[in-house]
C-alpha cells in the first residue's frame, strides 16, 4: 500500500506540468489551431520562468516565495504567448499550414529555450540554481500537516504541490468556460464550423487569436518542472510537449479527462524508475504512454460518438472569401 501511495505522490507531480500543457492546448484546438509546437512553447517557458525567479532572488534582498511563484508565473505565460502569438499570425493571418507551422515552431522554441538557459548557465559561472527556501515554496503542499497526515489519502489528496491544486482549478474553469458560458460555446462552434460562425456574426479571427495565445500561454507553465529540480538542464523538458499533445487525444479534449490522465501520463513516466523488470528494457515503458494514445484513439474512432471526436475544422485553416 505505502508503495502505490508513494507512486500515485510521484505520478501527480510528474502529471502536473503534462497537465498545463494539455490545458492550453485543449482551448487552442477547440479553437480550431492545432499547434504542435507545445515543446517548444514548453521550453521557452522553463527557460524564461525559472530565469525570472533565479533573476528575482539574485536582485531582492529578502526575496518573497509567494512573489517568486508569480514571478515565474508571468514570464513563463509571457513566453507560451509570445511564440504562440507568432504560431496565429503565421496560420490565422497568412494562413500557413498548420502542422509544418507547428513543427517548426516546435524546432524554434526549443533552440530558443536552450540558448537562453545555456546562456544563463554560462553568465553564471556554469550554475543556475533557485535557493532551497524558494524551491520550498513551489514543492511543498498549501495545506496544513494534519491534512497531510491523514492515512492513506491524506498525502494524496492534501501533500501535493500549489501547482497541482492550481492546475486542477485550471481545468475546472476551462470545462466550465467552454460548456456554460456564451464566449465559450461561441469558441467551440468556430472550431467545429468557422464559416457558420462567421455568417452569425461570431469573430472568428479574435476568438482563433485569443484562444491560441492563452492556451500557448498556459502550455509554458511547465516551467515548475524545471524549479522542483532546482537547476537548468539542457534536456530536462524533452518529450514532455509530446506527451502534453498526446494527452490531448487520450483525454478526447475533455479538460476533466485531463486531470485524471495528466496523473495515469505521469504513472507512466516514471514506471521504469519504480517497477524494474529485468528483462524489460526501460525504452518500453517509456512508449507506454503512447501506446495507451493509440488504443483510445481507435476506439473511439470506432464508437464514432461525435462527442469523443476533434473539433471538426480542426489544423484546417479558414478562408473567408470561400465561405
Amino acid at each position: 500500500m505505502t508503495l502505490l501511495i508513494t507512486l500515485i505522490i510521484a505520478a501527480i507531480t510528474y502529471g502536473t506540468p503534462l497537465l498545463f500543457g494539455t490545458l492550453g492546448e485543449i482551448l487552442t484546438e477547440k479553437s480550431g489551431n492545432l499547434n504542435l509546437g507545445v515543446e517548444g512553447i514548453m521550453f521557452m517557458g522553463g527557460a524564461l520562468g525559472l530565469g525570472g525567479v533565479y533573476y528575482y532572488e539574485k536582485l531582492s534582498s529578502s526575496p518573497n516565495g509567494f512573489v517568486a511563484i508569480l514571478v515565474g508565473i508571468f514570464f513563463a505565460f509571457l513566453a507560451g504567448a509570445i511564440a504562440s502569438l507568432i504560431f496565429s499570425f503565421l496560420t490565422i493571418t497568412l494562413r500557413a499550414n498548420q502542422n509544418v507551422t507547428g513543427l517548426a515552431l516546435s524546432i524554434f522554441g526549443t533552440g530558443i529555450g536552450q540558448f537562453i538557459g545555456e546562456y544563463m548557465r554560462v553568465s553564471e559561472n556554469g550554475y543556475i540554481s533557485v535557493s532551497n527556501m524558494l524551491k520550498g515554496y513551489f514543492q511543498n503542499s498549501p495545506f496544513p500537516k494534519g491534512l497531510q497526515d491523514i492515512p492513506v489519502v491524506g498525502g494524496i489528496l492534501f501533500g501535493n504541490s500549489f501547482f497541482f491544486y492550481l492546475a486542477v482549478a485550471c481545468a475546472v474553469a476551462l470545462y466550465w468556460y467552454l460548456n456554460k458560458t456564451r464566449s465559450g460555446l461561441y469558441l467551440r462552434s468556430v472550431g467545429e464550423s468557422p464559416a457558420t460562425a462567421d455568417a452569425a456574426g461570431i469573430n472568428v479571427t479574435r476568438y482563433k487569436y485569443l484562444a491560441t495565445v492563452i492556451g500557448g500561454g498556459v502550455s509554458g507553465m511547465v516551467y515548475i518542472m524545471t524549479i522542483a529540480g532546482g537547476v537548468w538542464n539542457h534536456e530536462g523538458l524533452s518529450g514532455v510537449g509530446w506527451l502534453a499533445v498526446a494527452l490531448v487525444i487520450f483525454c478526447l479534449w475533455r479538460p476533466l479527462g485531463a486531470i485524471w490522465g495528466s496523473v495515469l501520463f505521469g504513472a507512466l513516466m516514471i514506471l521504469y524508475l519504480r517497477l524494474v523488470i529485468a528483462f524489460i528494457p526501460t525504452q518500453l515503458y517509456k512508449i507506454l504512454p503512447y501506446v495507451v494514445t493509440v488504443i483510445v484513439l481507435i476506439i473511439s474512432s470506432m464508437r464514432n460518438n461525435k462527442e469523443k471526436q476533434p473539433p471538426a475544422s480542426l489544423g484546417l485553416n479558414y478562408f473567408r472569401e470561400e465561405r
